[in-house]
């Protein structure tokens, strides 16, 4: 789809703060998918380390809000930490695209699969939604995190994997609703 479909329902701030690199994903590319499975929004479970794309794409986020339930406090000040609707919106207007590109999508977060399938719903998503609940990858992969209001979050990441290794790291991911766009341009000028 091109990019005048893309969000235009959820903008960002324009005074949002950028995340730095911290160096906390520096570890990950070229390591080996865990033999781990989680729940999707589609009711199954995923094996990621029996992804079967030429290659797969899992951006990793915080969380998503629900509509009507306010954000915890002082969301927009945590770099890097609002734009997860954004950057989904990004992924689904562009699904067809990265399709093209032999890239199979996934969204993960650690929210439950029950509240992921609120907002899959909602934005109509053509991919699934993986929930690390538990932290299994999470604490597998050592992915970056950070905490709000005692909850354990995922600093937003986006994983290519390729052949079960992880091939390329955008991190820190910002701003998040050009999330899609930056993956497509690296697949393009990365064909396989």
């Amino acid at each position: 789809m091109s990019k005048t479909t893309q969000q235009t329902d959820f903008p960002l701030p324009p005074d949002l703060p950028r995340p730095v690199d911290d160096r906390a994903a520096d570890h990950l590319r070229g390591a080996a998918m865990p033999h781990i499975s989680l729940r999707s929004t589609a009711g199954r479970t995923v094996d990621l380390s029996q992804l079967s794309a030429p290659r797969t794409v899992i951006y990793c986020y915080p969380m998503t809000g629900v509509p009507g339930k306010p954000l915890p406090e002082g969301w927009d000040m945590i770099p890097g930490a609002r734009g997860c609707t954004p950057q989904t919106c990004g992924f689904r207007d562009h699904h067809e695209e990265l399709a093209i590109l032999k890239a199979e999508v996934f969204g993960l977060s650690t929210q439950t699969s029950e509240y992921q399938q609120e907002m899959a719903n909602r934005l109509h998503l053509p991919f699934e939604i993986l929930s690390d609940i538990e932290f299994k990858f999470c604490n597998a992969l050592i992915l970056p995190t950070f905490e709000v209001e005692g909850a354990r979050l995922l600093k937003r990441l986006t994983l290519v994997v390729q052949g079960g290794r992880i091939e390329h790291v955008f991190y820190p991911v910002f701003p998040p609703n050009e999330s899609a766009g930056e993956v497509i341009r690296w697949l393009r000028a990365h064909p396989i």
